[in-house]
């Protein structure tokens, strides 16, 4: 029996966390949401009961940020907070550890410096109102825990930027993107490094922020994407690309505390590079 339990298995997260600990020799049950639905606390209870894991990883999320502010908004709740609640709950009765992913969007991206991990949460859009509440569950749970927000989560599964970028390229000669909203690139391969290197040295509880180093626009994000291509990155501001869902518009974490860990973090460039080259 593994003493690693991973949920939302089949997302991006959920596959990259997958890869790693097969990498590394760790034996776990990695269940879907066809699998587990975390929206339901008597599964969550039996799952857990069975399986009895040591570390769990919460990789399961709604993550359509602007489909989040109507069509998607009880979905959203339901998933981001109600599941959250479920997760934390039993992970305080069965006494495991819960590893959980939050984002840069609890912020309010006005902050022209760096965010701080225990810096006011004022959230503008529905998905980061959801995720700040899924925060809060896990605080006031009484679980051991790891809360990990990162941003602009991006790598080899699933739907993300850098595929977009790559699929658009493909037939527009000309792409435009928003250049003023700032932030940090994540790997998906260096935030499930990051989640398994707490766990594995005993870090302290409690919440951390990691993306890859540097800071960037979505513009200087594309461009790097595309760089070896022949299409042209222009920039426009957020007002020529309206979205439904309020974007912070500076929403860079500080990473300090994640390094004061030991884990050594890439810039984001690098792992772009990394990314493209496999």
């Amino acid at each position: 029996m593994s003493k690693v339990m991973i949920v939302g298995a089949n997302g991006q997260l959920g596959n990259e966390l997958q890869r790693l600990l097969n990498e590394q020799g760790i034996a776990f049950d990695a269940l879907t949401k066809k699998e587990l639905d975390v929206t339901n606390l008597d599964a969550v209870k039996a799952k857990v009961a069975e399986l009895q894991p040591v570390v769990l990883y919460d990789c399961a999320a709604y993550t359509a940020v602007d489909k989040a502010e109507d069509e998607g908004k009880a979905l959203n709740w339901l998933v981001n907070v109600d599941g959250t609640k479920n997760l934390a709950q039993v992970a305080a009765e069965q006494d495991v550890k819960l590893v959980y992913v939050s984002t840069d969007y609890i912020f309010d991206g006005t902050n022209k410096g760096e965010y701080l991990e225990d810096d006011p949460a004022n959230p503008k859009n529905e998905y980061g109102r959801a995720k700040w509440a899924g925060e809060e569950a896990v605080r006031h749970s009484g679980a051991d825990y790891y809360i990990v927000r990162t941003s602009w989560v991006f790598g080899e599964f699933g739907h993300n930027f850098v595929f977009t970028m790559q699929n658009l390229a493909k037939t527009h000669d000309k792409l435009t993107v928003v250049n003023d909203q700032f932030g940090r690139p994540t790997w998906t391969r260096t935030l499930a490094e990051f989640m398994v290197h707490l766990v594995k040295t005993e870090a302290a509880s409690g919440t951390y922020q990691l993306s890859n180093d540097n800071t960037a626009t979505w513009y200087d994000f594309a461009k790097e994407i595309l760089k070896n291509t022949d299409v042209k990155v222009v920039p426009v501001t957020s007002e020529q690309f309206p979205q439904k869902a309020c974007r912070p518009r500076h929403s860079v974490m500080n990473l300090s505390k994640a390094k004061k860990t030991g884990f050594i973090i890439s810039d984001w460039k690098s792992a772009v590079a990394k990314l493209l080259s496999e």
